[in-house]
């Protein structure tokens, strides 16, 4: 029964280091991954000089990690309300009336003479471009965020397994020792 604690206890402790390498690995990659794709996008942040949205710490820097990809969407946020005077996409109307005022209300809608269609209010359309773009920044900030606790995860999986080794070949060795104490010794020979 003992034998098989032990054993046990060996497998448990593989299974554990394996998955702490895997998950540092992968957590790894998924950090890699997501700054490798930023970088290729080639955003840059403004001038906090000429626009105050900008974070002073990130002026005219390329936005190359998750959290600066996080910073960048809330400086868009901030444009796009600036751009709807304060208003966000549920709080304006579809359209635009004769006096260029939002309505919901197609048959109050000014009509574009050349389609017929009604005129789209285009402050509105700002708020569906402004929020697939931060989704997607935002997206990337909580992929760096995954990969990062994968790494500390690993790490704590891969420390547990150590200590879980290091325990039951500890027990093992003690119970080597002391079954050699309780053997029965041959007696010395008397002359």
């Amino acid at each position: 029964m003992r034998n098989l604690f032990k054993y046990g206890g060996i497998a448990a402790s593989i299974v554990l280091i394996a998955f702490g390498i895997g998950s540092i690995a992968v957590g790894a990659w998924g950090v890699s991954t997501v700054r490798d794709n930023l970088k290729q996008e080639q955003i840059f942040f403004g001038d906090h000089a000429t626009d105050p949205a900008v974070p002073a710490s990130q002026s005219g820097k390329q936005v190359k990690t998750g959290s600066q990809a996080h910073q960048f969407a809330q400086m868009m946020r901030k444009h796009a309300l600036e751009a709807t005077g304060g208003q966000v996409y549920s709080q304006m109307g579809r359209f635009l009336d004769a006096q260029g005022n939002p309505t919901s209300d197609e048959a109050k809608a000014a009509k574009d003479p050349k389609t017929g269609t009604p005129v789209e209010n285009q402050a509105r359309n700002i708020w569906v471009t402004e929020t697939a773009l931060t989704t997607a920044l935002n997206t990337a900030y909580f992929g760096e965020r995954v990969g990062v606790f994968g790494i500390v995860m690993g790490i704590a999986l891969l420390l547990t397994g150590i200590g879980f080794l290091v325990l039951t070949l500890g027990g093992a060795l003690e119970q080597k020792e002391a079954a050699a104490k309780q053997a029965p010794r041959p007696a010395a020979a008397t002359n």
